[in-house]
């Protein structure tokens, strides 16, 4: 028997429970995805199929450049892998938070409208660039066959583990700018020049033993700890350390990567979801003033 009306509590008007109210709404976001991915390919004769051959392009002017150019690709094994690996996480980490810091302005008519979590807005953006995202994992595990890619579980748990702690990090940070941007739009132009200096503060092209070489141990324990370039690493652990020739005998995908490693991944983790919270809480504590600034 489906209950009166008047048996389901009563709502404060605007009431909101942020993120972990998302699940009530889960028909909206899906809908909100499919806007976004219907405007951004609106008048596109490739569509989906630039999630391929962009990150195509990149991958080959980087590998020319840093492989070929810089010499680094003699020094790393299965170096199109490894730099591959590292470019994904960035683009998703890039996607992610361009696009979230701008959601709130894109979606200003609806949010000056009708009520509805905010949240749905940054959201939905997270999933536009995990839709993007999944194509380039696609075609970075076939070329990683081609290299002899062997996986174990712990290969396959450690690569979702980069993807979350990526999307947790990148999705905290685009809260938080998401909000600033509503009342100060010099928040676009500074995750412009985050996202210009996130591969070059990442192990994308270098392995962190060149940044060990350089600075003292507790800065590079510090480097690590930053989920962008953990969330690189552990992608690095995941599909280039199986890749045949990686590896030398009698030693593990472990031995490749820093110190004290499952220490660094816990702790990383948390700053990550560190963020996500803060994220939230700024994110909250100013949408009441969203509709009146835009």
């Amino acid at each position: 028997m489906t209950k009166e009306l008047s048996e389901y509590p009563l709502r404060a008007p605007g009431h909101s429970a942020g993120l972990l109210d998302l699940g009530r709404w889960s028909f909206l976001l899906r809908l909100l995805v499919k806007k976004e991915l219907r405007v951004r390919y609106r008048g596109s004769a490739l569509g989906m199929v630039w999630s391929y051959v962009k990150p195509a392009v990149q991958l080959v002017v980087y590998y020319i450049a840093m492989g070929k150019f810089m010499g680094l690709g003699r020094s790393i094994p299965s170096y199109v892998v490894y730099l591959f690996a590292g470019m994904v996480m960035i683009n998703f980490f890039n996607e992610i938070l361009s696009n979230t810091t701008r959601s709130i302005i894109w979606n200003a008519p609806l949010v000056g409208k009708i009520y509805l979590p905010r949240e749905l807005f940054p959201v939905s953006s997270l999933w536009v660039a995990f839709v993007h995202v999944v194509p380039q994992i696609v075609v970075l595990i076939v070329g990683a066959l081609l290299f002899g890619w062997r996986p174990t579980p712990v290969h396959i748990l450690v690569g979702v583990l980069s993807v979350l702690t990526i999307g947790m990090f990148s999705l905290g940070l685009g809260l938080l700018f998401a909000a600033f941007n509503v009342f100060f739009r010099d928040a676009e132009n500074f995750v412009d020049l985050l996202s210009m200096v996130a591969i070059w503060v990442s192990p994308v092209f270098y392995q962190w033993h060149m940044v060990a070489d350089v600075f003292p141990r507790w800065l590079v324990n510090l480097y690590m700890l930053n989920p962008l370039a953990m969330g690189v690493e552990l992608s690095h652990f995941c599909f280039w350390a199986p890749t045949q020739g990686v590896v030398e005998a009698g030693h593990t995908s472990w031995d490749l990567m820093a110190p004290n490693m499952p220490a660094l991944m816990m702790g990383s983790f948390v700053i990550a979801f560190g963020v996500l919270l803060i994220g939230q809480l700024v994110f909250h504590r100013l949408e009441g003033k969203f509709a009146q600034e835009l």
